[in-house]
């Protein structure tokens, strides 16, 4: 994506008077922006910029009762309902931990947001739609209660920057990163690989050692990492729901990372997407996206934590699924089964 936008904000209109049914991203992709910038295209006209700080944004979405949260990256879309709160921030990552709502931000990629009011079938739709700085989509909070439109326009007046331009400049997408991994570390991977006690420690076990989550994956080799079929990904959502399990389906991009911790009930493909429409839980999955497909065992203090994780053909993820550990939903050991079930490609150790 260019940063160099030609056209002007009523261009912009106009071009959109046209495709009226065309999903924003679809949209702008078409004509040579970020969905950013079409979205500000309309500043004045239903949009209004607000500040992009996490603090700022999530205090707006904890005043507005049960929401529609929208995490999503090229190949998956995650949708869930739930209210805002609980919310913890720090530094580096901020969290909401409330029931339906699970979120794990990343600040620094919010760099644009802004409160939009856009008439739909039905009525008047408001969101919540935060950008990073190539004018990608990070998340959206859809308002879904009438009763709490007096709080919308409060937080708009409270919110809104002083000077709010219709034009965007946005830098250059980042390709995705290549994956990393050292064949000649790959005994030591395997050794502190086998030491942990929790998830979390993976990342900076592969920044140690100067690798990436698929990089890693690549070389790791078993019983630690089991390459999969790409056709795994269906038979495990479509055996999860069959079994009644309830599976953690995380969901992200580089700013925001979703949640879902529950079962599935209704799985309907329909063309290459495979999707979950159940109530509180939407998922849209481009399963011809799916390149790369892995089991990953991770070692934990409560026992392994097995995850089936897809990639795209650029190596970045679309999703992580783990069978839930604790609580009235925990499966593990049944998920763990699940798993040893999906059909293994042959993997060459390093």
């Amino acid at each position: 994506m260019a940063a160099l936008l030609t056209l002007s904000p009523e261009e912009i209109r106009a071009l959109r008077a046209d495709a009226p049914k065309t999903r924003d991203r679809d949209f702008a992709a078409t004509n040579g922006m970020s969905e950013a910038q079409l979205v500000a295209a309309y500043v004045g006209h239903g949009v209004t910029p607000v500040l992009a700080d996490l603090d700022a944004t999530m205090s707006i979405a904890m005043d507005l009762g049960e929401v529609m949260a929208l995490t999503r990256n090229e190949s998956c879309v995650h949708e869930k309902v739930g209210v805002y709160g609980n919310y913890r921030n720090s530094p580096h990552a901020g969290m909401i931990f409330n029931g339906d709502i699970d979120l794990r931000m990343f600040p620094k990629h919010w760099q644009h947001a802004f409160m939009v009011e856009r008439e739909v079938e039905g009525g008047l739709r408001r969101s919540l739609q935060i950008f990073d700085a190539a004018g990608d989509a990070v998340h959206k909070i859809f308002l879904r209660d009438e009763a709490y439109v007096d709080a919308w326009e409060q937080a708009k007046r409270r919110n809104a920057l002083p000077d709010p331009v219709a034009h965007l400049d946005v830098v250059p997408r980042q390709p995705t990163p290549a994956p990393k991994g050292d064949p000649a570390k790959a005994e030591i991977l395997r050794e502190e690989w086998a030491t942990m006690t929790d998830t979390h420690q993976f990342m900076g076990l592969t920044a140690r050692l100067k690798m990436n989550r698929l990089g890693a994956y690549r070389i790791a080799g078993e019983p630690f990492v089991q390459r999969l079929e790409t056709d795994a990904v269906e038979q495990m959502f479509t055996a999860a729901q069959a079994q009644g399990l309830a599976i953690m389906v995380f969901v992200g991009n580089m700013g925001c990372i979703q949640i879902h911790s529950g079962p599935i009930h209704t799985l309907k493909p329909m063309g290459p997407w495979l999707n979950v429409l159940d109530p509180g839980f939407n998922l849209h999955l481009r399963l011809d996206h799916v390149a790369e497909v892995y089991a990953v065992d991770k070692p934990t203090q409560d026992g392994p934590a097995i995850s089936v994780e897809a990639f795209d053909a650029e190596g970045a993820v679309i999703f992580q699924a783990f069978g839930v550990g604790r609580g009235d939903l925990a499966c593990r050991p049944a998920w763990n089964d699940l798993v040893a079930t999906l059909p293994r490609l042959e993997m060459v150790e390093a």
